[in-house]
């Protein structure tokens, strides 16, 4: 009976996270997703047309501004825009997707930097890409930790993929939890969603079996107790995994864990993974 029990419960530990996985890959094989960007344009205040995007781009202290020449147009929100188009000032990790013909233009910040992120679904990664590989889900690597929140939000400043670029985020606390017969903790951040929580880490399969940047675990609030689960299982790629185009964030010293965590996305095939 107890047997039974036991592999019903893999089956849907199993089956949760398959259903996981393949919302992953959905993403990062979206038509205008990380796989599908082309080039990574920085702005400043001289004006200049790029081969993958309509119009000459530019920015300044009023923020993002596209001049398209007749005959070029971009749908914002669902609007059509000809001639100038102004996008404001954007906010931090924030951005406007612009669509042009089947191509998204994304406008945005990253790091103090407008960029604009041309998104073309026939982009060679993306249509070269057949999946990413992943260690097999496995109940152990999901523990019970505990959220233990700052006296108020801690600014934390860390490195980007691509060089010289800096990501500042306020940390609301940090986890504790047991692995492997060790005592560890992760710096949180904040994640998508009331109460939820981001944490990017290393650890010593990075670099070798996993990309060796970083991973992204997303965590459910804490209980009232602060209890919560952390489940290895669903560590994530970031984009950067996959493309140079990518401004991901690296983690914050403290979160590089000296044990190997063999679950979850391992180096993407673009990455030479296998």
């Amino acid at each position: 009976m107890t047997t039974e029990a036991t592999t019903t419960d893999l089956q849907e530990f199993t089956e949760n996270w398959l259903e996981w996985y393949r919302a992953q890959e959905a993403r990062i094989a979206d038509p205008h997703g990380f796989l599908a960007i082309t080039n990574l344009h920085w702005l400043d205040e001289r004006p200049r047309r790029f081969p993958d995007a309509p119009g000459a781009w530019r920015t300044g202290p009023d923020g993002v501004v596209v001049d398209l020449d007749d005959g070029e147009e971009l749908v914002v929100g669902e609007a059509p825009v000809r001639g100038e188009h102004r996008f404001g000032v954007l906010a931090e990790r924030g951005g406007v997707e612009a669509v042009w013909g089947d191509a998204v233009i994304e406008v945005a910040k990253r790091g103090g930097h407008d960029i604009v992120r041309p998104r073309h679904p026939d982009a060679p990664l993306r249509t070269a890409f057949t999946g990413t590989p992943a260690y097999a889900p496995d109940p152990r690597w999901a523990v019970t930790g505990r959220y233990v929140p700052f006296d108020e939000p801690r600014p934390t400043t860390v490195g980007a993929a691509v060089e010289g670029l800096e990501h500042v985020y306020d940390a609301p606390g940090r986890i504790e939890f047991d692995l492997l017969g060790r005592r560890l903790s992760l710096t949180a951040f904040p994640g998508h969603g009331a109460g939820r929580l981001m944490v990017l880490f290393t650890d010593a399969t990075s670099g070798v079996t996993t990309y060796a940047a970083n991973r992204v675990l997303t965590v459910g609030p804490p209980a009232a107790d602060g209890t919560l689960v952390l489940d290895f299982n669903r560590a994530a790629n970031l984009p950067c995994a996959y493309t140079d185009l990518a401004t991901c964030p690296l983690p914050p010293a403290e979160n590089r864990l000296p044990v190997a965590i063999e679950a979850g996305l391992r180096i993407p095939r673009e990455r030479g993974g296998s």
